[in-house]
């Protein structure tokens, strides 16, 4: 339980920073798979990592935009 709430304050904290255009924001899962990768292979693949994080962010946000707008549009046919 202690760890949860550490994590969904990392979120909170990081959603209340400057907000990046083209990703979303840090989620309690994706904290947790990069704390994971920081303590079970500190040294390998972190950079890595941090790309497949980014790319990931930026995919979803890119689904998300998708989908807002197919349904917006999905509203406006009569």
């Amino acid at each position: 339980m202690a760890a949860l709430a550490v994590l969904t304050i990392c979120a909170a904290d990081a959603a209340t920073r400057a907000p990046a255009t083209d990703l979303i924001d840090l989620t309690v899962d994706e904290i947790r798979r990069l704390l994971n990768a920081l303590a079970i292979h500190p040294t390998r693949d972190l950079a890595h990592r941090l790309r497949w994080s980014q790319w990931r962010r930026r995919h979803r946000a890119r689904a998300r935009r998708a989908h807002y707008a197919r349904r917006l549009s999905a509203d406006l046919q009569p």
